[in-house]
C-alpha cells in the first residue's frame, strides 16, 4: 500500500459502517481534496496498515448509503462512483474518488471550508477564502480553452517538437511515448476533449499571436545591478517569441552575471565554486513559471546584485505552503504545466525543488534563501558568498569517501556552517516539528562518525567529528565554539584565576568566541560541583574559583 499524500487517505471501515461512524470528518476529507487537486479517500484500512483485516467483506449497499451521506454533507463535492477492492489476503476495501472542484469553492453542509496540504486536512479561515478563490481560477486556467484554437491551427513544428522530447525523455512511460501526436497532447492537457488547444497548449504550441492573446502570456525581465545598485544592463523576453523550454534556453545564454565563478584555496591548488550554483538558478527559475498565477498581470523578474540574486513572479505562494515549511509541503497551482516539465526533465516533478536548492546551497556552503511571500508576489533571493570556505574542504572530503543521502548533505551543510547547533535551532532550520522527523535527517551521519552529538533531548548540540579534519589532513584549527566541555571549564578557570571575582556577562564578554549559552551551562555547572563559589544576588552575583582550605 502507498502512504498517504496530498492525494491519498486511509481511513477504518468503522468511520464509515457500523455503530461508531464520523460520517463528518469524512466528509471534511472530501471537501479537503476538492479544494485541492482531488483524490482518493480509502476507507477499510486501519491507521499504520497496510492492508485490510484479513476476510473483511464489504457490502456495496452500504458502501452507496456512505456516499449518498457524504453527498448530502457537502457542497460542491463531486464523488465518482466507489469500486470495492480485494486485496491479495482477502480483505476488502472501497476507494472513492474525490474529482477536484474547479469552478467554486467546496464547502461542508455547515459552511466549513478544508484543504488538502500534503497529507492532512487544513481548515480555510475566512481571511484565507479570498487566496482560496483565487487558487481556483488559477488551476483552471491550464484547461479552458478560450480562445478556440484547433490543433491545425497552432504551429506545426512546435507540436513535432514536444511530440519529439517526450519520446525521447527517460520519464515518461512507455505507454505515453507509444500514443499517437493527438494522444499524447491530450494527455498531457494541450488539447481539449472539444479538440481545441487549451491554454497550456497555446503556451507551449501556439504562435506568437496567440500567445499575445493569453490574458496573462509569460513575460520576463533580467535586469543587472552594480555595487551601488544602479541598473546597468536589461534583458526582456515581451514579444511571446517562445514556448517555457525555449525561454529556459534563452535566459541561459543571456544570464552571463549568473555563471561567474569564484575561486577559493584548496590545499595546494584552487578551487572554482559559482556565485550561485547552476542547479539552483535552473530551479528557482523553473519554479517561478510553473508556479505563476496565469490569471494576474506580472513579469517575471530576474534581478542580479552585486551580492545576491532575487527571483520574482506573480501570485502568492500556493494556500498552505509558506517560508516556514516550503521544504516539506507539496502543493502545486499548475499540475499540467508541472508534469509536462518534469517529464521534459526540466524540473524536479515530486514538489517544489527546494530539497535541491537547499542541497546545492548546503554543499557550497551559501547561506538558505531568503523567502518572501505576499498576495501578490513571491521573491526568492540567493546569496553569491560563501559562509566559510574551510567548510567546503570538509565538505569535499565527506563527498569523496562517504556515501550520504540529500536530507543527510542538507543537514551536514547547517551543522557545518554553523559549527555547533542545537537541535532545536537545527529542527527550526530543517523547518521540522518534531524530533521523530529529525532522524530521517540525521540518518547515519551519528554511526559514520560525520556528526557527533553531545547532551539529551532539547539540549542535543550537533557539531562536526574533530576527527575528520586529521583524516581530511586539513590544516583547519577547530573554532572555539566547538570546544569540548571539559576544555570550556579550564577556559573558564583560567578566565577567573587571571580576572578575578567576576560577572557572569563580564565573563561571556572575555570570552567572546565562545556562545554565551555554553559558558552560562558551564559555570551553572561548575557551581553545582563546587568549583565555582557565587556572591550576591541574581542581578549582581559575581562568580569565584573555590579556594580549598
Amino acid at each position: 500500500m502507498q502512504q498517504e499524500d496530498k492525494s491519498r487517505d486511509y481511513k477504518s471501515l468503522r468511520k464509515a459502517i457500523g455503530k461508531q461512524t464520523d460520517i463528518k470528518s469524512l466528509a471534511e476529507v472530501c471537501v479537503a481534496f476538492a479544494n485541492a487537486q482531488g483524490g482518493e479517500l480509502i476507507i477499510g484500512i486501519e491507521d499504520k496498515e497496510s492492508e485490510p483485516p484479513i476476510n473483511q467483506k464489504i457490502d456495496i449497499t452500504e458502501v452507496n448509503e456512505v456516499v449518498k451521506k457524504l453527498r448530502g454533507m457537502t457542497d460542491g463535492v463531486g464523488l465518482a462512483n466507489p469500486e470495492i477492492i480485494t486485496h491479495g489476503n482477502g480483505g476488502e476495501y472501497f476507494i472513492i474518488q474525490v474529482l477536484p472542484s474547479t469552478r467554486i469553492i467546496a464547502t461542508t453542509s455547515s459552511g466549513k471550508v478544508f484543504i488538502r496540504i500534503s497529507d492532512n486536512c487544513f481548515p480555510v479561515s475566512s481571511d484565507e477564502l479570498t487566496n482560496l478563490a483565487a487558487e481556483r481560477t488559477a488551476f483552471q486556467w491550464e484547461i479552458i480553452a478560450p480562445q478556440k484554437i484547433s490543433l491545425a491551427q497552432v504551429d506545426q513544428e512546435s507540436i513535432k517538437q514536444f511530440v519529439s522530447d517526450i519520446q525521447k525523455s527517460d520519464k515518461v512511460s512507455d505507454f505515453i511515448k507509444s500514443k499517437g501526436v493527438e494522444e499524447i497532447l491530450n494527455f498531457y492537457q494541450m488539447v481539449s476533449t472539444e479538440g481545441l488547444v487549451t491554454n497550456l497548449g497555446v503556451l507551449w504550441l501556439g504562435t506568437p499571436a496567440q500567445r499575445a492573446r493569453l490574458s496573462y502570456p509569460l513575460s520576463v525581465q533580467y535586469i543587472v545591478y552594480n555595487d551601488r545598485e544602479e541598473k546597468i544592463r536589461k534583458k526582456e523576453w515581451h514579444y511571446n517569441l517562445h514556448n517555457p523550454k525555449e525561454l529556459l534556453l534563452e535566459i541561459d545564454k543571456e544570464a552571463v552575471e549568473l555563471t561567474y565563478s569564484s575561486e577559493i584555496p584548496d590545499g595546494l591548488f584552487r578551487k572554482t565554486v559559482r556565485q550561485y550554483p547552476k542547479e539552483v538558478v535552473r530551479e528557482l527559475l523553473i519554479n517561478a513559471i510553473a508556479h505563476k498565477k496565469y490569471t494576474i498581470s506580472g513579469d517575471i523578474f530576474i534581478e542580479v546584485y552585486h551580492d545576491r540574486m532575487t527571483i520574482t513572479n506573480p501570485g502568492s505562494l500556493p494556500l498552505g505552503i509558506t517560508k516556514d515549511n516550503i521544504l516539506h509541503e507539496r502543493h502545486r497551482r499548475n499540475p499540467h504545466l508541472i508534469q509536462t516539465l518534469s517529464d521534459l526533465k526540466l524540473m524536479e516533478g515530486e514538489g517544489s525543488g527546494y530539497d535541491l536548492v537547499y542541497e546545492k546551497l548546503a554543499r557550497d556552503a551559501k547561506p538558505l534563501p531568503d523567502i518572501f511571500s505576499s498576495f501578490t508576489k513571491v521573491a526568492v533571493t540567493v546569496y553569491s558568498g560563501i559562509i566559510n570556505t574551510e567548510v567546503i574542504s570538509i565538505l569535499d572530503y565527506i563527498e569523496k569517501h562517504y556515501q550520504i543521502t540529500q536530507k543527510e548533505y542538507i543537514t551536514l551543510g547547517l551543522v557545518a556552517t554553523e559549527k555547533k547547533i542545537l537541535s532545536t535551532q537545527l529542527a527550526t532550520k530543517l523547518q521540522l516539528n518534531e524530533e521523530d522527523y529529525m532522524r530521517s535527517w540525521i540518518g547515519t551521519l551519528i554511526n559514520k562518525g560525520i556528526l557527533v552529538s553531545q547532551g539529551i533531548k532539547k539540549i542535543t548540540e550537533y557539531l562536526l567529528n574533530p576527527e575528520l579534519f586529521a583524516q581530511a589532513k586539513l590544516d583547519i584549527i577547530p573554532s572555539l565554539k566547538t570546544i569540548e566541555p571539559y576544555k570550556l571549564e579550564a577556559l573558564i578557570a583560567e578566565d577567573i584565576k587571571y580576572n578575578g571575582k567576576s560577572k557572569l556577562s563580564e565573563i561571556q564578554k572575555r570570552l567572546k568566541e565562545i556562545s554565551a549559552n555554553d559558558i552560562q551551562k558551564t559555570v551553572y555547572r561548575m557551581v553545582e560541583q563546587g568549583k565555582v563559589t557565587t556572591e550576591g544576588g541574581k542581578r549582581n552575583r559575581t562568580y569565584s574559583l573555590f579556594k580549598k582550605k
